[in-house]
């Protein structure tokens, strides 16, 4: 940024300024985390060493732990019931699942190329395309009184088959602008993807289940023991026996940390404290939102200088894409007859992507800051864009309903996050 040092941390801080304060304000709260995005890309962007290395230690290294954390977070959101709901709806989330893996990777194929964006770039681009949806769409499906089943059922689906979808498409669409190595993708899925996730599918149990074993203290101490051994020892695991499935080894550990961070976590507060509540829902979306604004200052800090030269063409690639996806899978879920209701939330789910997925792949595997930009710009979009299209669906009711099908809930115990992961 070509601004005087004592400009530069006045508009950092006038960012973070009003961050906190969209965080404090009820009806600008939901924009609180873009706020925070656009306050550590200025801080990036002003002071790059400050997100490079800190007493030797490259933050890049950084990434994949964040997005695993993050992944676990959505799996704590959702239950087995998200996955066995595929045989009571299967065609709207197979329709919906369809959309997902072909709309998004051929638009950004389609805008890669037509931007004429750098090789690495353009990858990046067709990655974000690529990946799962996040679990913001479903609470931007809830907002719009959508249908929350569906979208947390799609989102379950398309972050399952990612580690076939997402390498087979970015070989054939991608293939021939960067190197792509699928078997290495594969793994790196399942690494920060699948097993973080399974992970916190386990502590979704833990948290919130009503039985016994899962609210008395010594259940929950020998938990907590038998996970901190398995992680110790996942961690600790020799690798060159295993390959290439030595990489694993990270998810495993981070996840089975995680667990017994929850199990300690509840043994304190609920059974010793006697504070029984949902406090996961209130620490995982600081913590994710923590975690992806780290992520982004990563990235921007080390390609700082291509982001000056493609990165308003990057910003309208991500609002082009995103259009795309929401009028694609809305117009197409019509095609096929579908209701209202459904169409609205195929559409959300169409549109928004895990960004966090896309960075942590574009480092991990694709080895490349350049790469890592689209998903950097793409997400905080797609929560603004996705926010707006909700409210806009919310006071526009399905004709025929006094106020729209809103759940009689939100989606389960900790899906009001704002985050897109």
């Amino acid at each position: 940024m070509h601004l005087s040092g004592t400009l530069a941390a006045l508009l950092v801080f006038v960012l973070a300024c009003t961050a906190v304060v969209f965080m404090r304000h009820r009806a600008l709260k939901s924009f609180a985390f873009t706020a925070w995005v656009f306050t550590f890309v200025a801080a990036s962007m002003v002071w790059p060493p400050a997100f490079g290395t800190w007493l030797g230690y490259d933050l890049k290294n950084l990434v994949a732990p964040l997005v695993q954390i993050i992944m676990f977070g959505m799996g704590t959101k959702l239950s087995l019931a998200d996955f066995v709901r595929v045989f009571v709806m299967p065609w709207p989330v197979f329709i919906g699942l369809g959309l997902h893996y072909t709309v998004m990777p051929l638009a950004g194929f389609a805008i890669a190329w037509s931007f004429g964006f750098p090789p690495e770039v353009a990858a990046g681009v067709i990655l974000v395309g690529s990946v799962s949806s996040g679990a913001a769409s479903n609470l931007m499906a809830y907002l719009a009184r959508g249908n929350v089943a569906l979208a947390v059922t799609i989102t379950a689906c398309s972050t399952l088959v990612s580690p076939l979808m997402t390498p087979l498409l970015m070989q054939r669409l991608a293939g021939q602008m960067v190197p792509i190595d699928s078997v290495k993708m594969v793994v790196e899925i399942f690494n920060i993807v699948i097993v973080p996730v399974v992970a916190g599918l386990i502590a979704n149990r833990i948290l919130y289940d009503s039985r016994a074993c899962y609210n008395r203290g010594l259940p929950l101490g020998a938990m907590a023991a038998a996970a901190i051994l398995l992680a110790a020892g996942a961690g600790l695991l020799p690798g060159a026996p295993l390959g290439r499935l030595a990489a694993l080894q990270a998810g495993a550990a981070v996840g089975l940390g995680l667990i017994a961070l929850v199990a300690l976590t509840k043994l304190c507060v609920s059974v010793i404290a006697r504070r029984p509540g949902n406090w996961m829902d209130r620490v995982l979306p600081l913590v994710s939102m923590t975690g992806i604004c780290l992520i982004i200052a990563i990235i921007t800090a080390r390609s700082r200088e291509r982001l000056l030269s493609v990165g308003a063409a990057l910003i309208v690639a991500a609002m082009l894409h995103n259009a795309i996806g929401y009028l694609f899978g809305y117009w197409l879920a019509r095609a096929v007859r579908l209701d209202e209701i459904t169409c609205r939330t195929i559409a959300l789910e169409v549109g928004m992507q895990n960004g966090g997925m896309a960075s942590g792949l574009a480092l991990g595997v694709l080895k490349s800051a350049d790469a890592a930009l689209a998903p950097a710009i793409f997400g905080p979009w797609m929560n603004i864009s996705g926010s707006l299209l909700a409210s806009w669906w919310r006071r526009r009711p399905v004709p025929g309903t006094a106020a729209g099908p809103a759940p009689a809930r939100p989606p389960a115990p900790g899906k009001e996050s704002l985050i897109e992961k």
